[in-house]
This record gives C-alpha cells, structure tokens and sequence, in this order.
C-alpha cells in the first residue's frame, strides 16, 4: 500500500550535540572541508550511504551512535570550535565591508541555484554559475539576497531504458528534509506572499530560507492550502509545463519574489536592497512590479517609475541561443496582464511594448522576456567576452541606427567557485605551498615553485577516485537498465586510473554536439584502445524531457559505450548532477568541449578542471576563446565559415581526433625515466599560474561590484533624491526628445585642414550643421566618428569626438566644428551624428536615438574617404 501523503519528522538531537542543527542549516557545509569532515565523523559508513547529505545523516544515524557522541569529548571540541567558526564567518567584515559607495545591499534572481546536490534546485550552467554567485558573495561578504522557487520535484533524475533511451523521474521533495527554514512573523505564523491573477484569483506562496553562508537565498514555494490544486502546482518543475504553466512560474518569481524580499526585509530588519539584478528574463517581471510599486506606493507616473526602476537593474543575459530565451504569446500577457491583476495601474499595451520585438525578423506576435529585460536595466552584461559581442550583434536591433559596438551589452566572463569545486587535495596543497591563493586570489605565480612529482601524485589520486565512482555510478546504471549482479562483472575492469583521462559532460542541446566524437566511430575507436596510447572517456548529460533530439543523441552515445570492444575506455553516466560533476572535474586529465562555436556562452566546467589541474580541449567558444594562449591546452580548429553543417562536422571531428592522436595522448605519454610527463606537467602549471586568477568567482564579483552593482546604485539614489525629483525630470526630458526627435537633422558635414595627401599625424577640421528641431543644444552630443573604414565604406571600429557649437545660423540652425586627428594610416574616413545627451545616462545609445547625415557628403581631400 502506497502512503498517501509523505513528510520528513526531522531528528531531535541531545541538548550537546544540538549545535549539529545550526552548522546542518547553513549551507556552508557545501564548501567547508572541516564541516564535512565533522559530519562524516558522525558515522563514516552511513556518511557515504547517504551521499554526504548531513540531513540524511542526521535523519538516519542510530540513537546508540548519537548517545556515544555525547560522550566523546574530542568530536564535541571539533562541533564547538566549527560552529564558533561559522558564526564568526557570517558577521565578520569581509572585503565587501572595506569599500565605499557601495550597494547596501543587492537582490539577486534566478530561476535556478546549484548550491549542492542535496538541495537539487537546479539544471545545468545557469544555475551552477547562480549557486557559485551567492557562496562567493558570502566569501567577500557582499550583502546579496537571492530569489527563487521552491521546486518540489527539482528537475529530473535521470536513468536509462535498456534501450538507452532516457527516462525522466521525478521524486518528491520534501522541504522538512531539506536545509531549509520557513520564513515567519514574529509570532511563528508563515509568511504569505501573493501574486494576482485574472477574474481576481491570487497565487499564493509561502518564503522558504537556505543559508548560503551569510547569504539568504528565499526560494518561493506555491504549495500551500490557500491555493487550488492547480495553483499548488505551479512550482512543481524546473523547466516543466506548458506555456501558462511557465508564465505563472517567472511571474511569482519576478513579482512575488520582490514581494518576498520586501517581507523578508521586514520581518528580519536585513537592509532593503538598492540594486536589483536579473539572471536571464526568466525574473524579468521583478521590473515591473517595482514600478507598480513606485506608481501605487509613492505616486510616480508610470514613466517616472520606469526611470526610477531602471537605474537601479542589471540584466545579465546567458544564451546566445534565440531559443534559450523564454517568449510568450502576446494574447497570453494580455490575458494576464489585464485590469484585472495587481499590475492595473501599468496598461497591458505598455506591458506589451516592453517585450516587443521590434526589430527586423522579429516576431510581432511574441514577448520576449530577455527584451523586457533589457528595457527595464540600464546595465546589462553577457558572460564572456566573445558571448558581449555575439549579443551585442543579436540583440542590436533594440539600439537601431548604432553601430554593433556601441549597443550597451557589456561582458563580465564567469568564474567559479573554487571551494566548492577544487579537490581537497588540491586545496591542501595549495594552502600548504600558495600563500594567499585560497584566501585571496593571489600569489599564483607561486605554482612554479610546487614540486612537479607532488601535482603528478594528486592528479594521479583524483584520477583513480573518478575511476572509482565512474564503476560504482555504472553499476548501478546497468542494474537500473535490467541486468543482474552476475552479468556486471566487467565493470570490475571498466577505465584504468593510469590511462588518459577525458571529461565530457553537459546539457545535451544540439549544439553543444554531444555526438561529435562518433562522426568517424571506427577511428574514435582506434584512438581509445591504442595499445601504446590509450585514452578513456567518461560522458554524463541530460537531455530536456521535451527535448527528443536531445535524447536520441543520449542514446546514440549510450549504444557505442555498450559496445563491449570499447565499454571498458568510454562510459555513459546518468544522472548529471553537482556530485558528479565534482568528480569529473577534478579526475579528468583533459576536460573536453566542443560547441558549435559562437553558442556557448561560457562554459565554466573547463575552469573548473583546470583549477584542479586539468587541461582543455575545446572549441574557441566562451571563456575559451578568451583566455587560451597555445600552452594552456588545446583549441579545436573551428570552420564556423562553412556553409554545409555536415561539412563542418566533419572538419571539426578530424581536427578532434587529429589533436588527441597528435598532441594530448602525445604529451601525456611522453615519459621522462622517473614516469613523469614533464612537458604535461609543465602545461598544468602553466595553465594554473595564468588561468588561476582569472577563473575565479571572486575576481568575476568584484568586477561585478565594480562595474554595475556600485554604479547602479549610484544611479539609483540620484533618482531617487528628493522624492524622486531626477527620475521626474529625466522622465520628462525623454519625452521631450523622443516627441521633438524627428526634427533633428544633419544638414551639411564638410572637413578642410589635411593636405591633398593626408598624414598620419595630420589634423583634420570637420565642420557640421545641424538642425536640433526645438531641442536645446544641451540636450544632444553632435559626434564625429572617425577611423579605419572596410570596402564598403563602413567605419570599423570607430573612436568619436564631441563637436563644440561655434555659431547660430538663420532659421535656427546651429554650426559644430572640432578637429581629428589622422592617428592610423590607411583607408580613413568619418561621418558625423546627433545623439541625446543626459548626465544620468550608463551609455549615449541609451534611448536608441541617432540622427545621421542624409547621404555620404563631399569631402575636401579626396583621398579621405
């Protein structure tokens, strides 16, 4: 008989080992060695029976064992010294507390967090990278609250048919089980948060709290009585559901999420934060319900609060994928967004505006989140470098008649946290011979000075453990699958801790091309069971349930590894998970990726693997492309310029397998008398030594800090001075340009001051006349641009001066001048334009207006293009 209803009954501990209950709460076990260590010293066999989940452990160990517990003085002094540990990390000043002009504090929403695989809140990248976030803001101290949903049945665990086919399983959470307390008023009853919906109905929502550190992360949870079962449902799945269904997720998220934090704010006295920072446009709706609030709350008109709310919002963008963003039917917002909900005082039109595609090959019929998104922040980022341009490029149209460089997308490439995913053996070695690493970030320079045979004893370590728990997860797979004990004795025998070591794991999209290594099977099989050079491979991913491509390629691979000729070098593991990513990050020789370049829009599993001492393979894609240097790893050729995608696989494949043929297997087999590979070791070091600083979390959030999250909130106090006084105003001003707009013309451009044959050096006058159309001179910036021009005559990579006005002319007319200087040799040409211009404003492309010369004019000199 199946219960019908399932709940945790959490232990009640011995009065001197209930401190246990405060370190178990606060997730900095995830990333604490010394905790974890505590907790296995509960009992060390049930430890791994319970997959190093402490509330497990605490659900499941013996009352003998926690009676012995009480007794032994030296567990006792270790559970004394680590919760006094833990308390002073949650309220000490950290780096943040040291700065200035800062944010008093920053709300951070995502609808994913990978914080440890025992609270499986998450799906892939998007919220590992989330999760890394808030621990690294705990580490530096920076006062982020986290959003998000309370998923009762997480994403999916994963398992195979014995088909290969994956299967999707979804086991009930029970938040009781998890490190997770109910947020309440004073006098213990839950806080409620409410988001409404059409014909006066509400979604309600109860505030869960996880303890990131000294980070608060709330997590939204829709299962409560007051709402009807299909409301309950609402936070089931992560990335579940129909259309509607996912609409009502992202609008508790956004909507009620800010609700939550304003509750939370209150009942706990935490300072109400100034910055407000969107993870991808799944939260997007946080935009609008802070400006219902600057409308209903405070008496703004609607595009005063706009202002109001946008000086204070970044917008991090995460996919250079069209179909990784979220759009939804425009009847479906109307439905909605209504008169009828709490969003009224916001007409449904402008609503629909604001996630518009207005742009050429855009779809009039959708809203588009990261659209909204981006209207609603006055600073938005990618994740990498090359991720800042490919937006730029794709999201462009939002900023028309602006070059791509200047679209204000800006980039702050990812890191990871390295606590959380460094070895212990690494993290030792480290502290013992880095000074300052592991604290501070600094002093990598060092590793140069670490024994090569030490690094080769780890790696030699982490590799056998992968081997280890790559047999273990295989067992259980094949099990899972059908087969019995007796016909599992091969896996006894399955990869060799001393062959060469590839990781690839990853959400199994099309694009990231899973299946690129099978594009010549017989040669992958070759490469794997040379007798001289072998290589092994260990794969894990998971496909979206909906996603059956995505499967096929699952299967694909999982029917090459069945092969028993090969079984033994190239495994499948199911079930991706923060666990067994940890594994293979830090056991893996070479972590290998290869994308169809530019679609990746970082990719932080590679740093990972190279803080533990591991080495890249990889398509120029994300991070990649930025940081590899030709002794870091390896780069796998691209032909991104062909036309044929088939073509382009196979070019791609033969570069794979050329390269580990060639190069990697090459290396890592090139023995010195001792055994070591010395030129490999030399390659980890490097790639440690220059990847090092760079990779980490702590350098991505300071740059953070630095560059948006102090700037916005500077913005954000400005207009909010005085009642809001320069939000009003600058409101006003926008009004006031984008009506009298139209008129502003550039009549005339013409240059004199260069000889007939121009020279670098040389001085060029330009000289404008522009008709402003009834706006003031100090409203708009008239701009030369100017520099190297492309065969088509278009500037590439221009630098601007601001012309100076020098006189009236009848009818209103104003004449600008300025001088350039010829700084580049070669095809050089200019062009002239009128932007607005405003002191509050992150960027000149801000309103998206630009008024250009009519046509190309007449030059003086022409050899100036």
């Amino acid at each position: 008989m199946k219960a019908i209803r399932r709940f945790t009954v959490r232990t009640v501990l011995p009065e001197p080992l209930q401190p246990l209950e405060e370190l178990v709460l606060n997730l900095r076990w995830s990333w604490h060695p010394e905790t974890l260590e505590l907790f296995q010293s509960v009992d060390p066999e049930l430890w791994e029976a319970t997959r190093h989940d402490p509330m497990r452990l605490l659900g499941e160990v013996s009352a003998e064992r926690l009676d012995a517990l009480t007794g032994d003085r030296r567990f006792l002094r270790a559970l004394g010294d680590a919760v006094e540990e833990l308390r002073e990390y949650v309220t000490a000043p950290r780096w943040y507390q040291g700065l200035s002009d800062v944010p008093a504090a920053i709300a951070y929403f995502s609808p994913e967090y990978g914080i440890a695989a025992a609270l499986p809140q998450y799906s892939g990248g998007l919220g590992i990278l989330a999760g890394d976030h808030l621990k690294t803001a705990s580490d530096l101290g920076v006062p982020i609250i986290g959003v998000g949903l309370l998923y009762r049945h997480g994403y999916f665990s994963q398992s195979l048919s014995a088909e290969g086919w994956q299967q999707e399983h979804y086991p009930p959470i029970d938040p009781d089980g998890l490190p997770l307390t109910l947020l309440r008023e004073q006098d213990g009853t839950p806080v409620r948060v409410a988001v409404g919906l059409p014909d006066g109905d509400r979604l309600n929502a109860q505030v869960w709290i996880a303890s990131v550190g000294r980070v608060p992360l709330l997590l939204l949870d829709s299962n409560v009585e007051e709402n009807s079962p299909a409301s309950r449902d609402v936070t089931d799945r992560l990335y579940g559901g129909g259309t509607d269904h996912r609409l009502l997720q992202e609008m508790l998220l956004g909507i009620g999420g800010v609700r939550a934090i304003r509750q939370f704010c209150r009942v706990t006295g935490h300072a109400a934060p100034e910055v407000f920072h969107t993870n991808e446009g799944h939260a997007g709706f946080l935009g609008l319900e802070r400006i219902r609030e600057y409308i209903d709350e405070q008496g703004l008109t609607l595009d005063e609060a706009l202002e109001a709310a946008r000086g204070g919002t970044v917008f991090t963008t995460h996919t250079p994928v069209p179909a990784g963003i979220d759009r939804f039917p425009r009847e479906l917002i109307k439905k909605y967004f209504g008169t009828d909900n709490e969003a009224s005082s916001i007409p449904s039109e402008r609503i629909l505006a604001l996630g518009a595609e207005t742009y050429e090959e855009g779809d009039p019929d959708v809203f588009n989140m990261a659209v909204m998104g981006m209207r609603l922040a006055q600073r938005v980022n990618g994740v990498s470098v090359l991720h800042g341009a490919v937006s730029r490029e794709m999201f462009g149209g939002l900023w028309p008649g602006f070059d791509t460089e200047e679209v204000p997308i800006g980039s702050i490439t990812n890191g990871v946290h390295a606590e959380t995913w460094v070895a212990p053996e690494m993290v030792d070695l480290a502290r013992r011979q880095l000074t300052g690493v592991v604290e501070d970030g600094e002093g990598w320079d060092a590793v140069a000075r670490v024994p090569e045979a030490e690094i080769w004893r780890i790696r030699r370590t982490l590799r056998e453990r992968l081997v280890l728990d790559a047999r273990r997860r295989l067992r259980e797979s094949w099990l899972q699958r059908g087969a019995s004990d007796a016909e599992l004795t091969w896996i006894d025998d399955v990869l060799d801790p001393d062959v060469l070591t590839f990781g690839f794991a990853r959400r199994v999209p099309s694009y990231k091309r899973l299946t690129l290594m099978l594009r010549d099977p017989e040669r992958l099989k070759s490469i794997l069971l040379d007798p001289e050079r072998p290589v092994q491979i260990i794969i894990a991913g998971k496909a979206h349930p909906a996603d059956e491509g995505g499967k096929r390629l699952i299967q694909d691979i999982v029917r090459f590894t069945d092969d028993p000729a090969v079984r033994h070098r190239i495994v499948f593991l199911p079930d991706y998970d923060m666990a067994l990513g940890q594994s293979l990050v830090q056991g893996c020789d070479v972590w290998m990726n290869n994308p169809l370049r530019p679609l990746e829009a970082c990719g932080t599993s590679g740093m990972k693997a190279a803080l533990n001492g591991g080495l890249n393979l990889s398509i120029r894609d994300g991070w990649w492309d930025e940081w590899f240097d030709g002794n870091n790893g390896w780069a796998i050729p691209s032909a991104d310029r062909a036309a044929d995608p088939d073509r382009r696989d196979d070019v791609e494949a033969n570069a794979l397998y050329e390269l580990i043929e060639d190069h990697v297997a090459a290396l890592f087999y090139d023995r010195t008398t001792d055994g070591q590979p010395r030129r490999w070791l030399e390659m980890v070091k490097h790639t440690l030594t220059t990847l090092g600083p760079k990779v980490l979390a702590g350098r991505m959030l300071r740059d953070y800090v630095r560059d948006l999250y102090a700037p916005a909130a500077v913005s954000g106090r400005l207009l909010a001075a005085d009642e809001h006084v320069a939000a009003k105003s600058v409101a006003a001003w926008k009004l006031r340009v984008a009506k009298l707009w139209p008129g502003v013309t550039v009549e005339h451009v013409e240059s004199s001051g260069a000889a007939q044959s121009p020279q670098l050096g040389g001085t060029l006058t330009v000289r404008a006349t522009v008709e402003l159309g009834g706006l003031e001179p100090s409203d708009v910036a008239v701009e030369v641009a100017y520099g190297r021009v492309g065969e088509t005559d278009t500037l590439v990579d221009p630098s601007y001066v601001e012309l100076t006005q020098v006189e009236n002319i009848e009818g209103g007319r104003l004449r600008y001048a300025g001088d350039v200087t010829l700084d580049r040799a070669g095809a050089f040409g200019y062009s002239v334009r009128v932007v607005p211009k405003h002191e509050l404003f992150a960027s000149r492309a801000e309103m998206g207006l630009v008024a250009l010369p009519p046509a190309p004019t007449g030059m003086t000199n022409g050899d100036l293009r």
